[in-house]
């Protein structure tokens, strides 16, 4: 039986590990703390229309395919451990003021002819329509979701972009791997040439560049809040809520509970110490687009490390004849997860997934060399 190591225990790992378990593969995980990085600091967003940008086609483009893959990877994934991973099922992006407004108008008009016809035609059934960008006016916000604030004045719904609980799919993907034959060694990988299955995914996300050093990734801080209802609270937003604040990016993402507020953003290593500075901006900025979240109770406050590139697209290819990366998603980890798969298990059949070619490490000329110096 071919043998499979991957090394990194986040949900990118994770789910390649059980797919490549199930497509026949003798997996092996190796993680000392498996889910305890970027993904546990995460607030499940799938959203790559709302991010889209006039220019940056190969991410919209990359984003949208893995978009539509979720409904297929969220089935597999209940029909294996019976959990239902989605919390919120649409995106609303608001704007405070008339600049973020015209903003929303830009990536309406140039999302709506880019990624429609890819979701459309990638989910059988369905219409371009059902996923277009919609504008909303001031009275459609308040319409859409009353506890908003009053300042808001325009918004940008999204139908097609929902957001998962990434801690039940962390569990979830454990569970898949288990009952897969994926064996999980709570280990730390020192050097790829020191693991002996036949092939090798890198999936350590923003710590990849230590295992091979030429990869471009580099870490990027990010705080979240966890926010807990309380009996007197106002109910959270039933979509994904999204916002710029003083030029900061910020959003809400519901949870049975209450709700996940972010994010902040830094280059600052690998420091993941949560910074009196960082919850606070969240606080002021949220309090302005749902003044009712003073009333919930605080919970958590976490920070990670994103896996960074600089071109802000992920790397997911070859590294050699042996070794595939599936690193550097930035912040949008859990929405690329089975596009991401689906690129690796073609890479293990000595295939290609056309939908992944912009995410070729090679872009950045990376040497097909192993780390230690020697040809593979």
């Amino acid at each position: 039986m071919r043998t499979l190591a991957v090394v990194g225990g986040g949900v990118i790992g994770l789910s390649v590990a059980w797919r490549a378990a199930e497509s026949g593969w003798a997996v092996t995980l190796y993680d000392p703390s498996v889910g305890s990085g970027a993904s546990w600091v995460a607030g499940g967003m799938l959203a790559p229309l709302s991010e889209g940008w006039p220019g940056e086609d190969a991410a919209l483009e990359f984003g949208a395919a893995s978009l539509a893959r979720w409904p297929d990877f969220a089935a597999r994934l209940r029909a294996a451990t019976g959990t239902d991973v989605f919390v919120a099922d649409e995106t609303l992006t608001v704007a405070l003021d008339a600049a973020d407004a015209a903003d929303l108008r830009t990536i309406a008009d140039w999302v709506n002819p880019r990624a429609l016809p890819l979701l459309a035609a990638t989910q059988p059934g369905s219409e371009a329509r059902g996923h277009e960008l919609r504008l909303l006016d001031r009275a459609g916000v308040r319409e859409a979701e009353p506890g908003l604030g009053r300042g808001i004045r325009a918004g940008l719904l999204s139908p097609a972009e929902p957001a998962v609980d990434n801690r039940r799919l962390v569990s979830a993907l454990r569970e898949a791997c288990s009952a897969a034959g994926v064996e999980l060694r709570a280990e730390k990988v020192d050097a790829l040439d020191g693991v002996a299955q036949d092939r090798v995914v890198l999936a350590t996300g923003a710590a990849a560049a230590r295992l091979w050093p030429d990869l471009p990734v580099r870490p990027v801080k990010g705080e979240i809040l966890r926010l807990r209802r309380r009996p007197s609270a106002q109910p959270p937003p039933r979509r994904v809520i999204r916002a710029r604040v003083h030029g900061r990016p910020i959003y809400f993402v519901p949870r049975h509970d209450g709700i996940v507020l972010g994010a902040t953003q830094y280059e600052a290593g690998f420091d993941t110490v949560v910074t009196v500075g960082g919850v606070r901006d969240l606080i002021t900025d949220a309090e302005i687009v749902f003044p009712g979240i003073g009333e919930y109770e605080f919970a958590e406050a976490t920070a990670g490390s994103r896996p960074g590139t600089p071109d802000n697209l992920p790397l997911v290819g070859a590294l050699d004849d042996r070794v595939i990366a599936a690193t550097g998603h930035g912040r949008n980890g859990i929405l690329c997860v089975p596009v991401t798969v689906d690129a690796v298990l073609s890479l293990l059949a000595d295939s290609e997934l056309p939908a992944a070619r912009a995410a070729d490490p090679r872009r950045f000329e990376t040497p097909a060399k192993s780390p230690s110096g020697g040809v593979r």
